[in-house]
C-alpha cells in the first residue's frame, strides 16, 4: 500500500533564490506494475511522455490504475517493471522538482493559512528558513486571493478557500511538476469550476508541468493540452486526445459546439472500455 502521509505528499524545497521555475520533462517507458499480495496487474506496458510546460489529464474507469501512475511518477511507489523519467533522470524517490496535491487539502488544524503554506520549508530547513520565505508565501496567498487570510485557521476557510492554501502549500517548493490526482473532486460544482480556472492560471504563471487524474470529463478538456483517455484495469491508453483550444479558457470555452463534441467523444470511448470490461452501466 502506498503510503500517503503528509509529510511524504510534500516534496523538500528548494533554498530561498532558488524559484525559477521551468516545466519539467516526463517519459514513461514500458511501464508495468502489479500489486504482488493481491496478484492484481493495474498498469500493462504504458509509454508516453509528456512535453515541459504541458498541462496533460488522465481520465478512465475507476479502478484502472490512475492513481497507481500518478504515484509511480511521483517516486511514491516503485513499478514492477518498466521506468519513470523526470528531465532525462531515472526516478527512483519523491524528488524537490515535484509537487503533490491530493483530494483533500490536509492542513494542520493548530496552524494558519501562512504558516500551512510554509511547512515543506519549516520541514527541511527549520523555522529560520520558512521565516525568511514568509514574503514568498505571501506573495502565493496574493495570487491566489487569499492574502487577507493568512493568519486564519483552517476551520475558518471555506472548502475552495482550504485548496488554494493547499495550491500554495504546494507551490511554495517551486516545483517544476505538479501532480494532481483529483484535488477538487470534493467540491460543489460551482466553486469546483472556479478552482478549474485558478488552476489554470497558476499553472501559466509558474510555467510548471502539471498531470491531472480526473473522473469529470469537462475539466479534463477545459484545462488539459492532452486527455489520455485510460482503459479498464490493466490500464492501456485507448487515444490521446489534442485539446486545440486557446487560452486563457473560459466557463465560456466549455460552451462551444467543439468542446461538447470533445466531451462526446472522451465518454463514447470510456463507455466502449467499460463495455469490453463488461462492466457497462448501460
Amino acid at each position: 500500500m502506498v503510503n500517503r502521509d503528509f509529510d511524504r505528499a510534500i516534496p523538500l524545497a528548494p533554498s530561498p533564490g532558488e524559484r525559477e521555475v521551468q516545466g519539467g520533462d516526463i517519459s514513461i517507458e514500458g511501464l508495468s506494475h502489479t500489486f504482488e499480495s493481491r496478484d492484481l496487474r493495474v498498469i500493462d506496458n504504458l509509454s508516453l511522455h509528456i512535453a515541459p510546460g504541458s498541462f496533460v489529464s488522465f481520465i478512465g474507469p475507476s479502478g484502472c490504475g490512475k492513481s497507481t501512475l500518478l504515484d509511480i511518477i511521483g517516486g511514491l511507489l516503485r513499478p514492477t517493471a518498466g521506468v519513470v523519467k523526470r528531465n532525462g533522470e531515472l526516478v527512483s524517490g519523491p524528488s524537490e522538482d515535484m509537487g503533490m496535491m491530493f483530494q483533500t487539502p490536509a492542513l494542520l488544524p493548530w496552524r494558519t493559512a501562512v504558516d500551512n503554506v510554509l511547512l515543506p520549508l519549516e520541514i527541511r530547513d527549520g523555522k529560520e528558513s520558512a521565516a525568511e520565505a514568509r514574503p514568498f508565501a505571501m506573495e502565493l496567498l496574493e495570487m491566489t486571493d487569499l492574502a487577507d487570510f493568512a493568519t486564519v485557521y483552517p476551520h475558518e476557510l471555506s472548502g475552495g478557500m482550504a485548496q488554494r492554501v493547499a495550491i500554495c502549500r504546494m507551490l511554495v517548493t517551486s516545483p517544476q511538476i505538479l501532480l494532481l490526482d483529483e484535488p477538487f473532486g470534493a467540491l460543489d460544482e460551482l466553486t469546483r469550476d472556479r478552482m478549474d480556472l485558478e488552476l489554470q492560471r497558476i499553472c501559466a504563471n509558474q510555467d510548471a508541468t502539471a498531470v491531472l487524474i480526473t473522473h469529470a470529463i469537462a475539466e479534463a478538456a477545459l484545462l488539459s493540452d492532452q486527455v489520455y483517455v485510460l482503459g479498464p484495469r490493466p490500464t492501456r491508453v485507448m487515444e490521446c486526445i489534442d485539446i486545440p483550444f486557446e487560452r486563457p479558457r473560459t466557463l465560456e470555452t466549455a460552451t462551444s459546439l467543439e468542446f461538447t463534441e470533445m466531451v462526446r467523444h472522451i465518454r463514447r470511448l470510456l463507455d466502449e472500455g467499460e463495455a469490453q470490461s463488461g462492466n457497462s452501466l448501460q
